[in-house]
């Protein structure tokens, strides 16, 4: 098993929760992590039929035989009456760490917490694995486009799998088993159509009007449907910053997947080779490194802070990352390999404008350098340590 960087915190909060819930995409490796944090405790799954009947039938009974031991309960948002039986159970011990909670439909799962268990559970939220855990096992790649078509889903790194035949299976895991339950979706079809418009549109601004007429849906099912992605963690949307400095701004967000071994899939990329010389190399290492961002601040059970900016003019900062509230630190993503100074260009724009400093500006590259420059920091794409400081 690969340790995970969020073991630490999710122990935090079962010391100060009574219940503490671990949500993320399907396959992330959420009951790994919680059986293994806590293997003293009894794990339920309320995917199998008998145990799920037993929790629909009488969630009392089936709750007063952990009230002793507590219990990890895999896949609860499919008995979502169970939780206002929960309520009370909490209430009645208060006990620290009783219930770990986990759930891949965490449209459901939230909806339910939000209505019966607001305030007695801390929350985690577990994305696939990061390059720190990797390397940190000793697993490495000779080139970035190798993560990027094989993705970072623990069964890919833990069995010996073709990334082809597990994305093409979990994306029917995703369409047969998640969204059938949803009345949002009816067209399993055009979803999945849909999805494959979305990774083409990866790293770049979402364009609702374009995505819909692609996929031939409405507006308003592109917008619902780009929801279901998000909620599902299958997709993240990165806000614009709403400063200007008296320029017009992109209202639009950005669109990257969580794990770039899907959108490869999605994409009908058939190699690492192929990514190369791809048009969405760029895209793919932008969503690469967001992501790894990401993953550093929400396995610290904290939420983003995490945004891009670009003005009428064209001018963009990447990435921009919001630091104790108020201070905001540009951060360029280049996929190239060989440093080049034009990289520093969108930085010094923004730096005029902003009166950052290039001591607190950052470019990542698809190189394996790292230099001081005189218009910031240049950094190697597994080297993301003076980055990640700004994400505490």
């Amino acid at each position: 098993m690969i340790k995970r960087d969020a073991e630490k915190k999710l122990l935090e909060l079962a010391k100060g929760f009574p219940a503490v819930s671990v949500i993320g995409p399907r396959q992330s490796g959420k009951t790994t992590l919680v059986r293994s944090v806590f293997p003293e405790k009894p794990y339920v799954l309320l995917e199998d039929p008998d145990t799920r009947a037993f929790a629909e039938e009488d969630p009392r009974s089936f709750l007063a035989q952990f009230e002793k031991s507590g219990a990890i309960i895999d896949e609860v948002q499919r008995v979502p009456e169970l939780f206002s039986y929960l309520q009370g159970v909490l209430d009645k011990f208060n006990r620290p760490g009783q219930f770990i909670l986990t759930g891949s439909q965490n449209f459901l799962l939230m909806e339910s917490i939000s209505q019966s268990l607001a305030g007695r559970v801390g929350m985690i939220k577990l994305l696939p694995l990061s390059m720190r855990e990797l390397f940190r096992e000793g697993i490495t790649v000779k080139r970035y486009e190798d993560y990027l078509y094989t993705g970072f889903f623990p069964r890919l790194y833990s069995n010996t799998i073709e990334p082809a035949d597990f994305y093409s299976s979990y994306i029917q895991t995703y369409l047969e088993r998640d969204l059938r339950q949803l009345k949002q979706v009816q067209n399993l079809s055009a979803f999945q159509t849909f999805m494959k418009m979305c990774a083409f549109r990866n790293g770049q601004i979402v364009n609702y009007s374009s995505l819909a007429q692609d996929c031939g849906v409405t507006h308003n099912t592109a917008k619902e449907w780009l929801s279901l992605l998000e909620t599902s963690c299958i997709i993240v949307l990165i806000r614009p910053h709403h400063k200007n400095f008296n320029k017009r701004l992109v209202k639009m967000p950005k669109l990257y997947f969580t794990d770039p071994g899907l959108a490869v899939h999605l994409a009908g990329i058939q190699s690492a080779d192929n990514i190369c010389y791809h048009s969405l190399k760029g895209g793919l290492f932008e969503s690469l490194i967001v992501t790894e961002f990401l993953k550093y601040r929400f396995n610290q059970a904290k939420e983003s802070n995490l945004y891009f900016w670009r003005d009428q003019h064209g001018h963009e900062i990447d990435c921009l990352i919001e630091h104790r509230g108020t201070d905001l630190i540009p951060v360029e993503i280049k996929s190239g390999r060989t440093a080049n100074n034009d990289y520093f260009k969108e930085i010094a724009y923004w730096n005029t404008l902003s009166g950052n400093t290039p001591e607190r500006s950052f470019v990542v590259f698809g190189g394996d350098q790292s230099q001081q420059r005189t218009a910031g920091h240049l950094i190697g794409y597994d080297h993301l340590d003076p980055v990640l400081e700004y994400l505490k």
